[in-house]
Protein backbone atom coordinates (compact mmCIF):
# COMPACT_ATOMS: atom_id res chain seq x y z
CA UNK A 1 0.00 0.00 0.00
CA UNK A 2 1.67 2.92 -1.39
CA UNK A 3 0.98 7.49 -1.32
CA UNK A 4 2.63 9.13 -3.75
CA UNK A 5 2.13 12.54 -3.51
CA UNK A 6 2.52 15.03 -6.58
CA UNK A 7 1.84 12.04 -8.73
CA UNK A 8 -0.52 14.27 -10.89
CA UNK A 9 1.88 13.88 -13.50
CA UNK A 10 5.82 13.87 -14.46
CA UNK A 11 8.56 12.30 -11.83
CA UNK A 12 5.51 11.36 -9.04
CA UNK A 13 3.49 9.75 -11.51
CA UNK A 14 6.29 7.83 -13.37
CA UNK A 15 6.81 6.35 -9.56
CA UNK A 16 3.44 6.14 -9.10
CA UNK A 17 3.17 3.73 -12.28
CA UNK A 18 6.29 1.98 -11.65
CA UNK A 19 4.83 0.91 -8.21
CA UNK A 20 1.50 -0.06 -9.57
CA UNK A 21 3.30 -2.10 -12.47
CA UNK A 22 4.99 -4.30 -9.24
CA UNK A 23 2.17 -5.02 -7.97
CA UNK A 24 1.17 -2.25 -5.23
CA UNK A 25 -1.51 -0.55 -4.19
CA UNK A 26 -0.73 3.17 -5.24
CA UNK A 27 -3.11 6.11 -3.83
CA UNK A 28 -2.14 9.21 -5.86
CA UNK A 29 -1.98 12.62 -4.61
CA UNK A 30 -2.79 15.99 -6.32
CA UNK A 31 -4.86 19.01 -6.18
CA UNK A 32 -6.91 19.59 -8.76
CA UNK A 33 -9.10 16.26 -8.67
CA UNK A 34 -10.03 15.94 -12.20
CA UNK A 35 -5.89 15.92 -12.98
CA UNK A 36 -5.62 13.46 -10.78
CA UNK A 37 -7.94 11.14 -12.41
CA UNK A 38 -5.99 10.68 -15.80
CA UNK A 39 -2.82 10.09 -13.80
CA UNK A 40 -4.91 7.66 -11.98
CA UNK A 41 -5.97 5.85 -15.22
CA UNK A 42 -2.03 5.91 -16.46
CA UNK A 43 -1.21 4.11 -12.93
CA UNK A 44 -4.31 1.69 -13.04
CA UNK A 45 -3.36 0.44 -17.02
CA UNK A 46 0.41 0.31 -15.54
CA UNK A 47 -0.67 -1.84 -13.02
CA UNK A 48 -2.77 -4.52 -14.44
CA UNK A 49 0.12 -6.75 -15.99
CA UNK A 50 1.70 -7.04 -12.38
CA UNK A 51 -1.75 -6.96 -10.30
CA UNK A 52 -1.45 -3.52 -8.70
CA UNK A 53 -3.98 -0.62 -8.85
CA UNK A 54 -4.33 3.05 -8.86
CA UNK A 55 -6.78 5.28 -6.98
CA UNK A 56 -7.17 9.12 -6.13
CA UNK A 57 -6.59 10.88 -2.94
CA UNK A 58 -6.98 14.71 -3.86
CA UNK A 59 -5.40 17.14 -1.34
CA UNK A 60 -3.61 20.00 -0.86
CA UNK A 61 -0.06 18.68 1.42
CA UNK A 62 0.70 22.18 2.45
CA UNK A 63 -3.21 21.71 4.76
CA UNK A 64 -2.20 19.65 7.59
CA UNK A 65 -5.44 19.09 8.39
CA UNK A 66 -6.41 18.21 4.80
CA UNK A 67 -3.68 15.93 4.65
CA UNK A 68 -4.22 13.97 8.01
CA UNK A 69 -7.81 13.76 6.71
CA UNK A 70 -6.53 12.17 3.64
CA UNK A 71 -4.27 9.51 5.84
CA UNK A 72 -7.22 8.98 7.76
CA UNK A 73 -9.22 8.19 4.45
CA UNK A 74 -6.48 6.04 2.76
CA UNK A 75 -6.51 3.76 6.37
CA UNK A 76 -9.63 3.53 6.27
CA UNK A 77 -10.34 2.17 3.10
CA UNK A 78 -6.77 0.03 3.13
CA UNK A 79 -5.87 -0.71 6.59
CA UNK A 80 -2.30 0.25 6.37
CA UNK A 81 0.42 2.46 4.63
CA UNK A 82 3.45 0.67 3.78
CA UNK A 83 5.40 3.15 1.49
CA UNK A 84 5.21 6.69 1.08
CA UNK A 85 6.51 9.05 -1.68
CA UNK A 86 6.79 12.85 -0.45
CA UNK A 87 7.89 14.45 -3.91
CA UNK A 88 5.73 17.52 -3.91
CA UNK A 89 8.20 20.51 -4.72
CA UNK A 90 7.93 23.85 -5.37
CA UNK A 91 10.49 25.81 -7.15
CA UNK A 92 10.96 30.07 -7.03
CA UNK A 93 14.67 30.90 -9.21
CA UNK A 94 15.31 34.52 -7.28
CA UNK A 95 18.65 36.15 -5.63
CA UNK A 96 18.17 35.72 -2.24
CA UNK A 97 18.39 39.36 -1.33
CA UNK A 98 15.27 40.16 -3.99
CA UNK A 99 13.48 36.98 -2.37
CA UNK A 100 10.68 38.14 0.59
CA UNK A 101 11.24 36.41 3.57
CA UNK A 102 7.32 35.66 3.47
CA UNK A 103 8.28 33.52 -0.01
CA UNK A 104 10.64 31.58 1.60
CA UNK A 105 8.27 30.54 4.24
CA UNK A 106 5.62 29.40 1.22
CA UNK A 107 8.36 27.40 -0.21
CA UNK A 108 9.44 25.70 3.41
CA UNK A 109 5.77 24.64 3.80
CA UNK A 110 5.64 23.15 0.29
CA UNK A 111 9.02 21.51 0.00
CA UNK A 112 9.53 20.80 3.66
CA UNK A 113 6.72 21.21 6.37
CA UNK A 114 4.52 19.16 4.31
CA UNK A 115 6.90 15.96 4.26
CA UNK A 116 7.62 16.56 7.84
CA UNK A 117 3.92 16.25 8.66
CA UNK A 118 3.28 13.35 6.49
CA UNK A 119 5.84 11.72 8.19
CA UNK A 120 4.75 11.77 11.17
CA UNK A 121 1.48 10.88 10.39
CA UNK A 122 2.73 8.24 8.11
CA UNK A 123 5.08 6.79 11.27
CA UNK A 124 2.00 5.93 13.10
CA UNK A 125 0.68 2.98 11.37
CA UNK A 126 3.91 2.00 10.21
CA UNK A 127 5.23 1.46 13.60
CA UNK A 128 2.48 -0.44 14.43
CA UNK A 129 3.02 -2.70 11.34
CA UNK A 130 6.54 -3.24 12.21
CA UNK A 131 7.49 -2.08 8.68
CA UNK A 132 7.44 0.79 6.52
CA UNK A 133 9.77 2.49 3.65
CA UNK A 134 9.53 6.26 3.46
CA UNK A 135 11.06 8.25 0.77
CA UNK A 136 11.90 11.64 0.35
CA UNK A 137 12.26 13.27 -3.19
CA UNK A 138 14.98 16.11 -2.88
CA UNK A 139 17.27 17.38 -5.54
CA UNK A 140 20.60 17.95 -6.75
CA UNK A 141 20.47 21.02 -5.78
CA UNK A 142 20.79 19.63 -1.93
CA UNK A 143 24.55 19.35 -1.33
CA UNK A 144 25.50 21.53 -4.23
CA UNK A 145 24.03 25.11 -5.06
CA UNK A 146 24.00 27.75 -7.98
CA UNK A 147 23.35 31.43 -7.68
CA UNK A 148 19.69 33.00 -7.77
CA UNK A 149 18.08 29.42 -6.44
CA UNK A 150 18.85 30.05 -2.74
CA UNK A 151 15.10 29.12 -0.92
CA UNK A 152 15.11 25.90 -3.52
CA UNK A 153 18.47 24.47 -2.63
CA UNK A 154 17.75 25.57 1.04
CA UNK A 155 14.11 23.54 0.90
CA UNK A 156 15.78 20.53 -0.62
CA UNK A 157 19.15 20.81 1.54
CA UNK A 158 16.65 20.72 4.76
CA UNK A 159 14.77 17.58 3.21
CA UNK A 160 18.13 15.73 2.90
CA UNK A 161 18.74 16.08 6.31
CA UNK A 162 15.04 15.51 7.77
CA UNK A 163 15.67 12.15 5.75
CA UNK A 164 18.75 11.15 7.92
CA UNK A 165 17.23 12.40 11.04
CA UNK A 166 14.10 9.89 10.40
CA UNK A 167 16.29 7.34 9.40
CA UNK A 168 17.52 7.58 12.75
CA UNK A 169 14.78 8.00 14.79
CA UNK A 170 12.54 5.36 12.95
CA UNK A 171 15.29 2.85 12.22
CA UNK A 172 14.52 0.70 15.05
CA UNK A 173 11.13 0.60 14.31
CA UNK A 174 11.29 -1.04 11.12
CA UNK A 175 10.64 1.84 9.62
CA UNK A 176 13.62 2.40 6.36
CA UNK A 177 13.79 6.44 5.10
CA UNK A 178 15.80 7.48 2.06
CA UNK A 179 15.56 9.94 -0.40
CA UNK A 180 15.66 10.61 -4.30
CA UNK A 181 17.87 13.25 -5.60
CA UNK A 182 17.09 13.92 -9.20
CA UNK A 183 19.18 16.22 -11.68
CA UNK A 184 17.47 17.66 -14.98
CA UNK A 185 14.59 15.70 -16.15
CA UNK A 186 12.69 16.17 -19.52
CA UNK A 187 9.41 17.13 -17.21
CA UNK A 188 6.65 19.49 -18.25
CA UNK A 189 7.84 21.50 -15.86
CA UNK A 190 10.95 21.88 -17.21
CA UNK A 191 9.87 22.34 -20.78
CA UNK A 192 11.14 25.53 -21.51
CA UNK A 193 14.38 24.75 -20.47
CA UNK A 194 14.27 21.38 -22.57
CA UNK A 195 14.05 23.32 -25.71
CA UNK A 196 16.30 25.73 -25.16
CA UNK A 197 19.48 24.77 -27.33
CA UNK A 198 21.82 26.66 -24.99
CA UNK A 199 20.38 24.20 -22.19
CA UNK A 200 20.81 21.52 -23.60
CA UNK A 201 24.27 22.32 -25.04
CA UNK A 202 25.17 22.86 -21.61
CA UNK A 203 23.58 20.00 -19.70
CA UNK A 204 25.69 17.61 -22.54
CA UNK A 205 28.93 19.30 -21.16
CA UNK A 206 28.13 19.02 -18.14
CA UNK A 207 26.37 15.82 -16.97
CA UNK A 208 28.02 12.11 -17.74
CA UNK A 209 25.61 10.96 -19.44
CA UNK A 210 25.18 14.23 -21.64
CA UNK A 211 21.44 14.48 -21.75
CA UNK A 212 18.04 15.16 -20.18
CA UNK A 213 16.17 11.75 -18.02
CA UNK A 214 13.42 10.95 -18.92
CA UNK A 215 10.68 10.87 -16.21
CA UNK A 216 10.04 6.59 -16.50
CA UNK A 217 14.32 6.90 -15.62
CA UNK A 218 13.03 7.50 -11.84
CA UNK A 219 10.88 4.67 -11.79
CA UNK A 220 13.74 2.64 -11.14
CA UNK A 221 15.00 4.14 -7.87
CA UNK A 222 11.42 4.20 -6.25
CA UNK A 223 10.83 0.48 -6.89
CA UNK A 224 14.24 -0.18 -5.37
CA UNK A 225 13.66 1.75 -2.39
CA UNK A 226 10.66 0.41 -1.68
CA UNK A 227 11.18 -3.21 -1.68
CA UNK A 228 12.95 -5.51 0.57
CA UNK A 229 16.28 -5.72 -1.54
CA UNK A 230 16.53 -2.48 -0.20
CA UNK A 231 15.68 -3.54 3.36
CA UNK A 232 19.46 -2.42 4.63
CA UNK A 233 19.62 1.00 3.00
CA UNK A 234 18.24 3.75 5.26
CA UNK A 235 19.67 7.36 5.13
CA UNK A 236 20.66 7.43 2.13
CA UNK A 237 20.57 10.08 -0.78
CA UNK A 238 19.88 8.15 -4.01
CA UNK A 239 21.02 10.60 -7.45
CA UNK A 240 19.22 9.86 -10.24
CA UNK A 241 21.43 12.71 -12.24
CA UNK A 242 23.09 11.26 -15.40
CA UNK A 243 26.05 11.72 -13.71
CA UNK A 244 25.75 15.63 -12.91
CA UNK A 245 26.95 15.19 -9.16
CA UNK A 246 30.21 12.77 -10.50
CA UNK A 247 30.99 14.94 -13.47
CA UNK A 248 33.20 18.36 -13.69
Amino acid sequence: MALVTGASRGLGLSMAQALAAHGATVWLNGRDADTLQAAVQQAGAAGQAGGGSAHALPFDVADEAAASAALAHLLGESGRLDILINNVGQRRRQPFDALPAQALRELLEHNLLSAWHLCREAARPMRAQGFGRIINVTSIAGPIARAGDAAYTTSKGALEALTRALAAELGGQGINVNAIAPGYFATDTNAGMVQDPATSAWLQQRSSLGRWGRPEEIAGAAVFLASEAASYVTGHVLAVDGGYLAHF
